[in-house]
């Protein structure tokens, strides 16, 4: 599904990335894993399209996505790929409801398609009695599966999640990997998590290793 052929990047005369080439299948949930500074966030950036390599090409079902422009990809991003992240970055003045609908009302959904598959996603995770309720009413295992509803909205082709645990307790951190697994076997939807924590890469349908910008 995602290809990733070659890639180089930068920083100045840092090199994070050495010629990274990998594959990701659909319909898992694949760990990438490894010290921190081995490159493994500035690879999930470049999957996701939030930074461009210096070299390489990453493909999405057989399309080059490195030769869009910036409003292309701003709106394949929207289309295609959902992002959750350590901090959930949540709209405090917004709802939960309100901050799952956001990216399908940016994608030119109305608001009540928007309202009924937010709806319909939170109810998922368990969340309908906290509909109307503001991030800083949720705790954060509540507020991370907002961001994890916010980020399916839009029926993304990947889901990519930069340590989504790490800011959690043991017993949210279990909650999350595993909700990780039902969406997988509920909706098919596949899964690249940059994490360090060790029993979600064990989990894993697939592992990356990674060290000094290369894959082991």
């Amino acid at each position: 599904m995602i290809k990733v052929d070659n890639v180089v990047k930068s920083f100045g005369s840092l090199t994070v990335l050495k010629g990274i080439s990998v594959e990701i299948p659909e319909r898992k949930v694949v760990a990438i894993v490894g010290p921190s500074g081995a490159g493994k966030t500035t690879l999930l950036q470049i999957m996701g399209t939030l930074s461009q390599p210096d070299s390489g090409t990453v493909f999405f079902s057989g399309a080059d996505v490195t030769r869009l422009n910036d409003n292309q990809l701003a709106r394949f991003r929207n289309s295609h790929i959902g992002f959750v992240f350590q901090f959930h970055h949540l709209l405090p003045e917004f709802t939960a409801l309100e901050n799952v609908c956001m990216p399908a009302l940016i994608g030119g959904k109305s608001i009540s398609e928007a309202s009924k598959r937010a709806t319909e996603l939170l109810n998922f995770m368990g969340l309908s009695h906290r509909l109307s309720h503001k991030p800083s009413e949720l705790s954060g295992g509540e507020q991370q599966r907002v961001a994890v509803a916010r980020a399916l909205i839009n029926n993304p082709v990947v889901v990519f999640a930069d340590e989504p645990s790490g800011n959690l307790d043991s017993h949210n951190k279990e909650e999350l990997h595993q909700l990780f697994f039902n969406l997988r076997d509920t909706f098919g939807q596949t899964f690249v998590v940059v994490t360090h924590d060790k029993d979600l890469a064990r989990m894993a349908d697939f592992q990356i290793s990674m060290n000094d910008g290369q894959i082991l």
